[in-house]
């Protein structure tokens, strides 16, 4: 019978494959912080408004799921309904348009 060795072309192997791992775990924060960079943002009436992340609904084409921050202040992804000027937040409620600057800025960037 053969004796199974490691060779040492193999321990080089795992050697460099665990580097390799080691360097793409420590440049993980910085390529999710690169993630987060903003798409778009406007200030309006003395407030900064940017959108993070945005994404149309393929079944209904005026809604769509979007990131936003204002003065800095990160909302998670909610549904806006551009048609019925409505927004659903994380939880399920609704909200109407009526004074939120984003929702404005979000339905306004899909009709240019």
């Amino acid at each position: 019978m053969r004796k199974k060795c490691w060779g040492l072309r193999r321990l080089l192997g795992w050697m460099l494959a665990l580097g390799l791992g080691l360097c793409l775990g420590a440049l993980a924060p910085a390529l999710q912080s690169s993630i987060a960079a903003p798409i778009f943002c406007q200030v309006v009436d003395g407030h900064s408004v940017c959108v993070l992340s945005l994404q149309r609904s393929a079944k209904n084409f005026w809604e769509y799921r979007a990131a936003v921050s204002v003065d800095g202040v990160v909302r998670p992804v909610e549904v806006y309904d551009c048609r019925d000027r409505l927004r659903q937040r994380a939880d399920g409620t609704t909200v109407p348009f009526s004074k939120d600057i984003a929702g404005a800025i979000v339905c306004r960037l899909y009709k240019r």
